[in-house]
């Protein structure tokens, strides 16, 4: 495949060759040697706490330290949490009337909620946060603005790990601030960026767009709520079929690499098209149709191997407990514009929908 820059790399679309390029330890995540598949797609230059782009031993050091913090045991505590912060921003939604925006109204506020309380950032400072999210992930930014909204982000989570040495709290930013001191106030800053970011931006774009999918094919919707035990499946389902990460994942090899019938050179980078590989044909079948009834494991929208997502069971808790209430809170629940008006996020490096009108 040819990249913007002019490299000649590759590019994976089968699943079980996703799987082996993503568990291959020849293959890195490094972001320097990085050639990326999508003009105006940007990564941030290697620094000291970026897990996601960094290869052993770096990055299972980080990991380790992670770990810990995101056990499925630990995870499953939050859930009366999330399931309070769901039914409060679903009754302030109510009170307020339809019709509403779906993003702003429910798919937004609850990861949001969630990784604030989990990290121990004030909720008041979302807009901080949000608005540099955003600006991050815009294909259409330029470097500059990238740049001055990593800064802006940073600045305000430098001044958050400072205070969390003096004063510690019950929460994860606390715990990884006030360790056993081998992480320096640079790592600091920029794990906390690398998990507030992922954490909301991520699930608030599925919580959105799977209330869209299931909206637009009643016949699923209706299938889940006759039979809710169907909810872990369909959870499952909504991640293979819309694979939000949709500009796929990238590493490059670190040596002449035999995979596939083909030799990847060393310095070559391969472009893994995550949503190709949810809907191969050979992993499963019918695999452009959504089927809530769907076995759908083994997709790879959290990613395969060493990277695969920290979060994705907290993820998948938000998703399930989200769905459940908004179908059984608003029975009448329906789309307020035509679906082809929805203005979705091709312009985005996570895909979703900018907006979702919805009344009930």
């Amino acid at each position: 495949m040819a990249y913007p820059d002019g490299h000649v790399g590759w590019l994976v679309t089968g699943h079980a060759l996703a799987r082996r390029v993503l568990a291959d330890p020849r293959f890195s995540s490094r972001s320097d040697l990085h050639h990326l598949p999508v003009p105006g797609l940007q990564l941030p230059p290697p620094r000291p706490g970026a897990f996601m782009l960094a290869d052993p031993p770096a990055h299972t050091r980080y990991r380790r330290l992670l770990t810990g913090q995101f056990t499925v045991r630990r995870m499953n505590l939050l859930t009366p949490r999330i399931e309070q912060i769901t039914n409060d921003v679903l009754t302030q939604m109510q009170q307020v009337g339809p019709p509403a925006d779906l993003v702003e109204s429910f798919a937004l506020p609850i990861p949001s909620l969630v990784i604030c309380k989990l990290l121990g950032v004030p909720y008041a400072d979302r807009g901080r946060f949000q608005q540099a999210t955003q600006t991050m992930f815009t294909l259409h930014a330029t470097p500059e603005q990238v740049l001055a909204a990593r800064q802006e982000i940073s600045g305000f989570l430098a001044g958050l790990v400072h205070a969390k040495r003096t004063r510690p709290a019950d929460d994860l930013l606390s715990d990884l601030v006030n360790g056993d001191g081998e992480l320096t106030d640079d790592e600091l800053v920029t794990m906390a960026l690398t998990l507030l970011v992922a954490g909301h931006e991520t699930t608030a774009n599925m919580l959105a767009l799977g209330t869209f999918a299931l909206l637009s094919h009643p016949e699923q919707l209706a299938a889940l709520r006759a039979k809710p035990s169907l909810i872990d499946g369909a959870v499952e389902e909504l991640l293979r079929y819309l694979t939000i990460l949709h500009l796929g994942t990238v590493r490059t090899a670190l040596q002449d690499i035999e995979i596939g019938g083909v030799t990847v050179k060393a310095g070559q980078t391969v472009t893994i098209s995550l949503p190709a590989a949810n809907r191969d044909p050979g992993a499963y079948d019918n695999p452009d149709t959504l089927d809530l009834s769907r076995r759908a494991t083994g997709h790879v929208a959290f990613e395969h191997g060493i990277h695969q997502c920290l979060g994705q069971q907290l993820a998948r808790i938000e998703m399930r407990i989200g769905y459940q209430a908004l179908f059984d809170r608003l029975p009448g629940l329906r789309l307020a514009a035509d679906p082809q008006d929805i203005p979705t996020r091709a312009d985005m490096s996570i895909y979703g929908v900018h907006r979702l009108p919805i009344t009930w």
